[in-house]
């Protein structure tokens, strides 16, 4: 059967301010080539037949192709270059009207929010690369190609047990959609954009989660450190942040362990919806500054289950062993 699997590799993942006011690493684009590299191979040895690829300055997927020693076809979107976050979107739209079976991304919570936006019904295989990773997973690059491949040649039917579809917040402008955020929404006191990175807990005046998990980096961390908040994923989290009395200590970026003080908390249901009471301010979308609002505005901000569909790697590679995808037999001569 013959399949193709699109890579979304983000150049500028794991590089921002954060490098210089907490403890980020650099993800070098060199660590980036070598994991496309392993899951080029991993998708080689499935018999995919064609990636296609999102172009960048860097030439990412190019350079991974020179050494990886595989047969199959890699071809380059052909799209405009705009340096930023709209490339992962325009790439997305791209490759699901192309009807790839699965999209491998390289990034963080931001890189796959960007994809999110175009991806519509096709898988992902987040792999983290970024500096907040709550939503893509550490995983490696050989699992990760061999995953891709065999969702995308759909191996026993296995969406129902090997993907996952995640949640979103909704950003609601007077009743009207605007944007979304994956893991997590932000109310920073800040009036403008500026370096989009957030690292200051003393200026969060909320935090609204798609669910809590203790395991993550970033704000999303708040929730899943409070002793009482549910984690069986049923519910998503909104916390008001100010005079309370208590504080949670919380990794809010790489190294950087902060007391962030608890005003109140509320669990969200799937379909939840309830408006910002502080303004102005920036809504922070998974980690980054995006959009600035005014105090005469009506932001809402809604939990559904219309996020983007994802790949659970071992399952899926589970799913493709008992389908004895990984094992050829030979006639005694």
């Amino acid at each position: 059967m013959a399949a193709t699997v699109g890579i979304i590799a983000n150049p500028a993942s794991g590089k921002d301010i954060r490098r210089l006011v907490a403890h980020s690493s650099v993800f070098d684009n060199g660590e980036k080539i070598n994991i496309i590299r392993r899951a080029l191979r991993g998708l080689d040895a499935l018999g995919i037949t064609q990636v296609l690829a999102m172009p960048d300055t860097f030439g990412l997927v190019v350079h991974a192709q020179e050494k990886a020693g595989v047969s199959l076809r890699i071809d380059l979107l052909d799209m405009p270059l705009t340096n930023t976050a709209q490339d992962s979107t325009t790439a997305a739209c791209l490759m699901a009207a192309a009807e790839v079976g699965c999209i491998i991304t390289l990034g963080g919570d931001g890189t796959n929010r960007a994809v999110a936006k175009g991806c519509g019904y096709v898988p992902l295989v987040p792999i983290s690369t970024g500096t907040n990773n709550a939503f893509p997973v550490m995983v490696e690059g050989t699992l990760a190609g061999l995953a891709a491949g065999v969702v995308a040649l759909n191996i026993a039917n296995m969406r129902p047990e090997a993907v996952r579809l995640a949640r979103r917040l909704e950003i609601l402008r007077n009743g009207q959609f605007i944007d979304l955020a994956l893991v997590d929404v932000v109310l920073y006191d800040e009036r403008f954009v500026g370096s989009r990175a957030i690292w200051e807990a003393d200026k969060m005046r909320a935090v609204i989660l798609s669910q809590a998990r203790p395991a993550t980096i970033g704000a999303s961390a708040i929730a899943g450190y409070l002793p009482e908040t549910p984690l069986n994923g049923q519910h998503g989290v909104w916390i008001e942040i100010g005079p309370g009395t208590r504080q949670v200590l919380a990794p809010i970026a790489p190294g950087l362990i902060l007391p962030v003080s608890i005003q109140s908390i509320q669990w969200l249901a799937v379909g939840a919806q309830k408006a910002v009471t502080h303004g102005p301010t920036v809504l922070a979308l998974d980690g980054e500054r995006e959009i600035p609002i005014k105090a005469d505005e009506l932001i809402e901000i809604r939990l559904t289950q219309n996020g983007p569909h994802v790949v659970n790697v071992e399952a899926a590679l589970q799913v493709a062993s008992r389908a004895g995808l990984f094992v050829s037999t030979h006639e005694r001569r």
